[in-house]
């Protein structure tokens, strides 16, 4: 039980980390691939980017890693930053692209 509050807790906080430049949080731009939370509370995030060379790469990456490491249960965060799958539009969530104007 505590697992899964501790898994809902993460989405929470991916939800608010915003790409400076997009006004839809990281995780509804299906921009988060995988998510790991292992039993000695070590966390691997998989993310991706809108682009390779995005500016705002290390400051998302920061941004993060600082809110997973507030979360109970939560010992220590590797972010990974993977380009495969390449990220398209069809990857966001029916409300990022609501917000965005594209439905």
């Amino acid at each position: 039980m505590e697992f899964l509050a501790t898994e809902e807790k993460i989405v929470q906080y991916l939800k608010t980390v915003y790409d400076p430049e997009i006004p839809v949080n990281i995780y509804d731009l299906g921009l988060i691939y995988k998510v790991d939370l292992q039993d000695d509370g070590l966390l691997v995030i998989d993310m991706t980017l809108t682009a390779p060379n995005c500016p705002a790469a290390d400051f998302l990456i920061e941004d993060v890693t600082q809110k997973m490491r507030s979360i109970e249960g939560v010992k220590e965060v590797k972010v990974n930053l993977v380009f495969e799958p390449e990220w398209s539009k069809d990857m966001m969530s029916e409300e990022a692209k609501l917000e965005l104007g594209m439905l």
